[in-house]
C-alpha cells in the first residue's frame, strides 16, 4: 500500500484526496472522487497522509498498527466494499467492525469517529484507486520469489 503516502485527507474538507505536487504556497490535489477535481491546498491547511496514520493496539502503551496493514486486513475480512452503514451505527457496531479486523484495538484511545473515517477511507480507496490493494499482493509475490530463491 505504497501509494497511501500519495492519499490525504484534508482538515473541512470531506473526501481523500491525491498530493500531485507541491507549490511554493501549498500542494495541488486531485479528489479522489469521479470528478477528479484540482485545487491548491495552502500551507496552513491540516493535511493529514494516510501513511503516517496508525490506530492504537493494546500491546504496549504507546503501540500502534499502520492504517495500510488494517486496509488489508479489511480486504481479506470484507472484500473490496464494507457494507456497514456508518451512518446509522452505533459505537458497539463500529467497535465489533474494527475487532473482527484489529482484535486487540485500544478501545479507550480509539473513538467511533475514528472508525467511521477509516471505512469511510477504506471505501473511497477501494472504489477509486483500487490498484492500492494490487501493488502489494504484486510486491508480496515477488519478496516470496526471492526468499525461495
Amino acid at each position: 500500500m505504497e501509494l497511501l503516502k500519495e492519499i490525504a485527507n484534508i482538515s473541512g474538507q470531506s473526501g481523500l484526496y491525491r498530493i500531485l505536487k507541491p507549490t511554493r504556497t501549498g500542494v495541488i490535489v486531485e479528489s479522489l472522487d469521479g470528478k477528479k477535481t484540482r485545487s491548491v491546498v495552502g500551507a496552513n491547511a491540516r493535511v493529514s497522509v494516510l501513511k503516517d496514520i496508525s490506530v492504537y493496539i493494546e500491546d504496549h502503551q504507546d503501540a500502534a498498527m499502520p492504517l495500510a496493514n488494517i486496509f488489508l486486513k479489511i480486504r481479506e475480512t470484507h472484500g473490496e466494499k464494507v457494507e456497514l452503514n456508518t451512518k446509522n451505527a452505533t459505537e458497539a457496531d463500529l467497535f465489533d467492525f474494527l475487532a473482527t479486523v484489529v482484535p486487540n484495538f485500544d478501545r479507550e484511545r480509539v473513538h467511533g469517529s475514528d472508525v467511521k473515517k477509516m471505512i469511510s477511507w477504506y471505501n473511497i480507496i477501494s472504489a477509486n484507486l483500487p490498484e492500492a490493494f494490487v501493488v502489494e499482493v504484486v510486491e508480496t509475490a515477488e519478496e516470496t520469489k526471492s526468499e525461495e530463491a
